[in-house]
C-alpha cells in the first residue's frame, strides 16, 4: 500500500489539469456524473467549476446541495487522486464568476484570447454562466508512486 498523502501533495494535486468528476443526484434519485474544469483556492478549501444556469447539474445542486461528490484523478501511472464529498452552492453574483471564469480559463487554455475562453466570459458577463462553489466535507487521497 502506499504511504499516506501529506495535505501539501494534496494541495499540490490540485492545481493539475485533469478534469474533476462532478457527481450529483439526478431528479430521479440516480448518480449523474460529469467531468469538468476546476481551480481549487486553498485558502478559502473551496473547489469552483462553472457552467451554464440551466444544465442539469446546476438543477441537481439546487436540490441536494449537500449530496455531492468528487474526483480527480490521474490515469497514468504511479496512479494518484482526490475524491470526496462537497456540499454546493450556485454563485449567481456576476462579478464574482467573472474573476473565477478567467483563473479558470488561464489555468486550461493559458490565454482569455482562445475562443472558448471569450464565449464562457461573454456568458458569464451576461449572467448565463454560474460558478458552483464546493465546500469538501470529506477527501481522500492516493499516491501509488509512494508505494515505490
Amino acid at each position: 500500500m502506499p504511504k499516506p498523502v501529506t495535505e501539501e501533495e494534496v494541495d499540490r494535486f490540485l492545481q493539475n489539469k485533469l478534469n474533476m468528476q462532478l457527481a450529483t443526484i439526478d431528479g430521479e434519485g440516480y448518480p449523474m456524473i460529469q467531468p469538468v474544469w476546476f481551480i481549487y483556492d486553498k485558502n478559502a478549501n473551496k473547489i469552483f467549476t462553472g457552467t451554464q444556469k440551466t444544465t442539469r447539474k446546476v438543477q441537481s445542486i439546487r436540490k441536494n446541495p449537500d449530496k455531492v461528490y468528487f474526483s480527480i484523478d490521474d490515469e497514468n501511472f504511479p496512479y494518484k487522486g482526490v475524491k470526496g464529498r462537497a456540499s454546493a452552492a450556485i454563485s449567481e453574483d456576476v462579478q464574482k464568476n467573472l474573476q473565477v471564469i478567467e483563473k479558470i480559463n488561464l489555468k486550461y487554455l493559458g490565454t482569455l484570447e482562445h475562443p472558448l475562453a471569450k464565449t464562457l466570459l461573454d456568458n458569464a458577463r451576461n449572467g448565463v454562466e454560474v460558478v458552483i462553489e464546493l465546500t469538501p466535507k470529506y477527501f481522500s487521497a492516493w499516491d501509488f508512486g509512494k508505494a515505490m
